[in-house]
């Protein structure tokens, strides 16, 4: 997205705006639009030079996904029948506690089952309780989805209900995992702890195998189809893969055990996060503005995703990106404009003096004025406006929160401070012309926990 023809071509794509739809009377202003998936036919738009290496990527995951399911099923016998699926819940994996309680039985047996719900090709599923017993022989990596309503034209249903997820991203999955795990096996240096490392490992081949060609990463791998194919930035799923293998190349001591050649890998690949990051900066009227919550893998466009989650321009997720951008050992120039860039995009689209808050037991959650409050940012920004903007389950598009439904009003984070972080992190960057490691070490989770607010 280099041009304001290719921006205002853009819009018109992500934005079927409604014809009677006028912002001082309306707050309907769009409908959300279906986002395009990875596909051996979309090979066309690439130069042909890059098409050999996109066809044997999409080959490796279709061959990946057939082998996580046959693993699965080998392990019950004809005609038994498989334990019910996962139910959802909060991962339970703090990564913030002192070094000693990673050493207890209550971390151990998180560590344990964090080693069973992980997928034949090494990562894991999301929302799952880790404080649970570990996983049961043919029990699926990821909670139960076949009680969705099968709808092709709701975004958010996965193509097959009873295999989703198997291998995200998404919410701080596996990344998490991997942390955690990194944590519990520096308080067990012997054969206790090797069952951890091996998974870790594992994480880490799971993470270089998932990278696209351009050195983005889906949402979900195997690849899944529909919108877990795009490049994804929401809830941080890029900038965590790139960041704890930036981790692993740089010998953090939870990962100090990493095979030095497993670790030039990390270290590679998360510098080729690097390129498709800068390439999906948004730019609008020959300006570069921040990210988008996710990008189309192969042209770097901003696209949708689930029908609330339109295309836009995305504060959180952006702030964490530039954290990323802000810990690169070689500030180029490039890089250097794309932090001072999405930075000054930040502090010109802070919200001050409003508050999204709890009014009353019946309302919930609604945005109203409070007097020195601040600063908040929008979830979610028009790309051709700056504005904010709000998404439904129905896939209506709305300029003002406070008139979506109930339900999803209450049940998103619309409003975030996440920004802050970057731009104080801008601070000591621009003294140092680096971002320390330590400076955002073990903020996974709660990053993660802090953008999502959703399943």
């Amino acid at each position: 997205m280099k041009t304001t023809k290719g921006t205002a071509l853009l819009g018109a794509v992500c934005l079927a705006l409604a014809a009677s739809a006028t912002p001082a009377h309306a707050t309907v202003i769009g409908t959300n639009t279906p986002a395009p998936q990875v596909s051996l036919e979309r090979l066309v738009e690439l130069p042909a030079a890059q098409r050999a290496a996109w066809a044997g990527y999409i080959a490796r995951s279709e061959k990946q996904r057939q082998y996580d399911r046959d693993i699965l099923a080998a392990e019950l016998k004809a005609g038994e029948t498989a334990p019910p699926a996962p139910t959802a819940g909060s991962g339970k994996m703090p990564l913030n506690k002192e070094a000693a309680w990673y050493a207890t039985l209550e971390a151990r047996a998180i560590a344990d089952t964090i080693v069973s719900f992980q997928t034949p090709s090494g990562g894991w599923s999301k929302n799952q309780d880790r404080s649970k017993p570990p996983r049961l022989r043919g029990q699926r990596y990821a909670n139960d989805a076949e009680t969705m309503v099968a709808d092709p034209t709701n975004f958010d249903v996965p193509q097959d209900r009873f295999w989703t997820f198997v291998g995200t991203l998404d919410n701080g999955a596996t990344t998490t995992e991997m942390r955690f795990l990194g944590r519990v096996q520096a308080q067990a240096p012997g054969k206790e702890g090797d069952a951890y490392r091996a998974s870790i490992v594992k994480g880490v081949q799971y993470l270089l195998m998932a990278q696209y060609p351009n050195g983005g990463w889906p949402q979900n791998y195997p690849l899944e189809g529909g919108f877990h194919d795009g490049i994804t930035f929401n809830d941080n799923a890029v900038a965590e893969a790139a960041m704890i293998l930036e981790d692993i190349a740089e010998g953090h001591p939870d990962f100090a055990f990493v095979p030095q050649a497993l670790r030039q890998q990390a270290g590679a690949a998360s510098a080729r996060a690097v390129r498709p990051i800068l390439d999906a900066q948004v730019v609008v009227n020959g300006k570069k503005t921040v990210w988008p919550q996710q990008a189309d893998a192969i042209t770097l466009k901003p696209i949708s995703a689930r029908n609330y989650e339109m295309c836009s321009l995305a504060s959180a997720e952006s702030a964490e990106v530039l954290m990323f951008l802000m810990r690169q050992p070689e500030q180029t120039p490039e890089i250097r404009a794309a932090i001072e860039s999405g930075v000054a995009w930040l502090k010109a689209s802070a919200i001050y003096g409003k508050a999204f808050t709890k009014v009353s037991e019946e309302e919930g959650r609604k945005l109203v004025d409070r007097p020195g409050a601040g600063p908040i940012w929008s979830r979610n920004y028009d790309i051709q406006t700056g504005k904010p903007i709000f998404g439904d389950r129905d896939k209506s598009i709305h300029d003002d929160v406070n008139f979506i439904s109930k339900g999803r009003r209450n049940g998103y984070s619309w409003y975030t401070n996440a920004p802050q972080k970057a731009l104080d992190a801008y601070a000591e960057w621009s003294r140092t012309g680096k971002l320390a490691v330590g400076a955002r070490g073990a903020a996974a989770l709660e990053s993660a926990q802090n953008v999502s607010g959703k399943p």
